[in-house]
């Protein structure tokens, strides 16, 4: 995972909720998963999925149509993952990599878009592998 979406993780751990990671079955296989919830996070970097802030709005110097179809085509991509998630009945929360500055700010979100963790102390959110997806737990 990349740098942002290990800091989500992290988080989402220490709160007390367990993911899935990359499920493959579902469209676009968002980075963390929580199928009793129904709810998935996708952790996008500005930059390659074309956020609006500053760091995605900078474009390389050299190969700008290359790289401004290449950010068009991934945007048009992430749009079509999160319809398509949302029209089987699941939840889908975007966190951008600007956004993660806070880590209480991100928890917050977190709480919010998943409701309470549950305090089970150690169970998992999706006990056995029957999907594939890897399971996330520290211990």
């Amino acid at each position: 995972g990349t740098k942002p979406e290990m800091a989500v993780r992290r988080v989402a751990h220490a709160l007390g909720y367990r993911f899935r990671l990359h499920r493959k079955d579902l469209p676009g296989k968002p980075d963390l998963v929580f199928p009793r919830r129904r709810a998935v996070i996708f952790v996008h970097g500005c930059f390659w999925h074309g956020h609006g802030c500053k760091r995605g709005a900078r474009m390389p110097k050299e190969n700008r149509e290359y790289w401004s179809a290449k950010i068009a085509r991934n945007a048009e991509r992430d749009a079509a993952s999160v319809a398509a998630i949302e029209a089987n009945g699941w939840r889908v929360l975007v966190i951008w990599e600007c956004e993660m500055k806070d880590a209480d700010a991100l928890a917050h979100r977190l709480i919010n878009f998943l409701g309470k963790p549950t305090s089970c102390g150690g169970s998992r959110e999706d006990p056995g592998v029957a999907d594939g997806g890897e399971v996330a737990d520290d211990s």
